[in-house]
């Protein structure tokens, strides 16, 4: 049986927890309904349903930033901070979509 692909997957994503940084190049990724918060070596920050998420426009940042609540904690993550090509409002567009897609709160 395949593996089901992820709805949404990100690597080199800044994971902050007021006031500070938990990862400078973590992982987002959405898959069957749960969202997960990962470090660069796979180890979970925080994990729970997407149905239980907020997540939103950084208020006061740029396009690149989201604001998240995961098991009510506030969470800023940052996409694109290892790729310099990467288009980060695009992706902070997909994140977003891919949230109230899967049952998510999202602005």
């Amino acid at each position: 049986m395949a593996m089901a692909e992820p709805e949404f997957r990100a690597t080199g994503v800044r994971i902050e927890r007021w006031p500070r940084s938990l990862t400078k190049a973590g992982q987002v990724l959405i898959k069957d309904g749960r969202l997960q918060l990962l470090t660069s070596y796979g180890r979970v920050i925080d994990s729970a349903p997407v149905r239980a998420v907020r997540a939103g426009k950084a208020w006061f940042s740029d396009e690149s930033s989201t604001a998240l609540t995961v098991n009510g904690k506030r969470y800023r993550l940052t996409m694109g901070q290892r790729d310099e090509q990467a288009d980060v409002g695009k992706l902070t567009g997909r994140f977003l979509k891919a949230v109230r897609r899967a049952g998510g709160t999202g602005d």
